[in-house]
């Protein structure tokens, strides 16, 4: 790490960098833009308008070209073009084709923009798309997460003044950004670094969710899935319709441009990845970074967090010194302000921490739903579903229009075991939302927990029809064959829909369970049994797997089991039994 002397004053949008240096004295940092960012989950959104049409997009320093899903350009009624038949974009899992899309009415946190092209396809990302470096890599660009913002920059005359402009007289520390070939924009944000002493190309990318090395480089570290402590991390997806296995793996050290951080745990993955490891969304939460096109450089500094797996009690510099971590940002004047610190609380999982902020929020602009939605996500992270349930209702009162807040309060409803509530938020966002909205995948899975299939196919439809290569197409088969198999109809199109599903996902229970409802609605009864048998090994205390079970063994003449499978699952669940009735299943 490295020090820095130097001092930020700002004038109409500019920074002055001053310093002893004759170098410094003629540098100047203009403010191109400053985009707020609000901190969802693993993801950071800006907000945008296509017209009168409110969005968000994910900021994704990954994606070489900004992006819109299908279903968003339908929505937003952007004419679109076919890419050329050899252009596909890639992603860690894949690749998929693609369309151009010219935007001519795009907003983009309060700044028109002149029209800016858009590539049209990939997998739902539940927002309009990618906001990637055609836009974030035009000149350079701040990445200040932990205060809630992006900021577009302008660089002349700092060849050789580091611009880590924030720090006062703290360390920093810096990376070289490798040079590629000269053009309008960079298409990624790579840099060197070291893992257990290896020299690792690292692409910076605000879009993945966490850090993620290739297998192939995880054993030049000398990491394998074999490993002692690596243990199995689910399925790692991107922008195709692939999914691959992935597990957590621990490092001896990773070492970021002399920010050394000892015992490092990530996630590797058998993927496709222009270089060697991911640096992710967990990374640029703790960090602020000035990503420096025009000095092939990378100005960081950690602001504290929990980091590859790990909770540090202190930072210190190369020299050993202790780095006081203390956040001396200005305290927020605003709702928007204590609305985003609090967002990035709540990223951070520091939910009880993130309440105050939006409760100040909230008293600031008493008739802004959002900053109840916001409040009530983190009551509910916290359990208190009660305050959770109060506040959704004000923010739905206050924005009864917004489809997400009234889908976040069916779940919550299906959950209080209020399926007429639950019925009155789905219809209402089904109403709302447009025809080709991602949402409608979601939408389509809480009409099936309400037990109305009948809607939940036309929605499954509507989806499939507009993402035709993305990741979750898996559930959205599953979840149309489970819906014709309550139905008990075209249920040859049923068993094609999980058997798609299955290729996709191998042994995925909830896939298996709805082919075995299929299997007995047909009067396959060992398929049926098999697949049951399948499902509970992955699950084996599930109260309807065990009393279709039951009943299918009951139909094969195998009466002992079905008594047994019956009494287990009326066990776990009493109420089974009704539901199977009401959809003709008779025990």
């Amino acid at each position: 790490m490295r020090r820095v002397a130097m001092a930020a004053c700002a004038t109409a949008g500019l920074f002055c960098i001053a310093s002893a240096g004759p170098a410094a004295a003629a540098c100047q940092v203009a403010k191109i833009a400053e985009l707020p960012v609000t901190l969802v989950g693993q993801r950071a959104m800006v907000d945008a308008k296509f017209g009168a049409h409110q969005t968000r997009f994910i900021v994704d320093s990954g994606a070489f070209y900004s992006t819109l899903s299908r279903a968003s350009a339908a929505e937003f009624e952007l004419p679109t073009q076919p890419a050329p038949p050899t252009f596909r974009l890639r992603g860690i899992n894949g690749d998929t084709s693609a369309a151009i899309a010219k935007a001519k009415n795009l907003t983009l946190a309060g700044i028109v923009l002149p029209p800016v092209e858009f590539l049209v396809g990939g997998s739902d990302t539940g927002t309009a798309g990618l906001l990637g470096q055609n836009i974030l890599g035009l000149a350079d660009v701040e990445y200040d997460l932990p205060h809630g913002m992006v900021r577009l920059l302008k660089v002349t005359g700092c060849a050789n003044v580091g611009l880590a402009y924030w720090v006062g007289d703290k360390p920093y520390s810096t990376i070289p950004l490798e040079r590629g070939p000269a053009g309008p924009f960079k298409p990624h944000t790579v840099g060197t670094v070291s893992v257990n002493g290896v020299k690792m190309r690292a692409v910076f990318d605000t879009g993945a969710t966490s850090t993620i090395m290739t297998l192939a480089a995880a054993k030049r570290a000398g990491v394998t899935p074999t490993s002692p402590g690596v243990v199995t991390a689910g399925t790692a997806t991107g922008i195709g319709s692939k999914q691959v296995q992935a597990w957590f793996a621990p490092f001896d050290k990773i070492d970021l441009g002399g920010e050394i951080i000892p015992h490092p745990k990530f996630r590797i993955a058998n993927m496709d990845l222009d270089g060697d490891i991911l640096i992710g969304f967990d990374f640029f939460l703790t960090h602020r970074m000035f990503v420096s096109n025009a000095n092939h450089q990378i100005y960081m500094t950690y602001e504290g967090g929990r980091l590859f797996g790990i909770t540090p009690v202190g930072a210190r510099s190369a020299a050993g010194e202790r780095i006081d971590l203390t956040d001396r940002a200005a305290a927020p004047t605003d709702a928007e302000g204590f609305g985003r610190r609090g967002a990035v609380l709540m990223s951070q999982h520091k939910f009880a921490q993130a309440l105050p902020d939006f409760d100040k929020a909230v008293a600031m602009a008493p008739q802004d739903g959002r900053y109840l939605y916001l409040r009530g996500e983190a009551r509910m992270a916290l359990g208190q579903t009660l305050l959770a349930s109060a506040d959704l209702d004000k923010a739905v009162a206050l924005m009864p229009e917004d489809a997400e807040a009234r889908l976040t309060r069916a779940r919550l409803r299906l959950g209080h075991r209020d399926p007429d509530g639950a019925a009155e938020d789905i219809k209402a966002a089904d109403r709302i939302l447009p025809t080709a909205s991602d949402h409608r995948l979601q939408l389509a899975g809480l009409y099936n927990g309400i037990d109305q299939p009948e809607a939940a196919i036309s929605n499954y439809d509507a989806w499939l029809k507009m993402h035709s290569e993305d990741a979750d197409r898996a559930s959205a088969y599953n979840g149309r064959c489970w819906s014709r198999a309550l139905l008990n109809r075209e249920l040859a199109r049923a068993l094609s829909d999980c058997n798609t599903a299955l290729r996709l996902r191998p042994g995925h229970f909830a896939f298996l369970d709805s082919r075995a409802l299929v299997y007995l609605r047909l009067g396959k009864l060992d398929a049926a049994i098999a697949d049951y048998d399948a499902a509970l090994q992955v699950r084996p205390r599930e109260a309807w797997p065990l009393y279709a079970r039951a009943i299918a063994e009951k139909r094969a003449g195998k009466t002992d089991a079905a008594d047994a499978d019956r009494k287990a699952a009326l066990a776990i669940n009493p109420d089974v039994a009704k539901r199977a009735a009401k959809f003709g299943l008779e025990g």
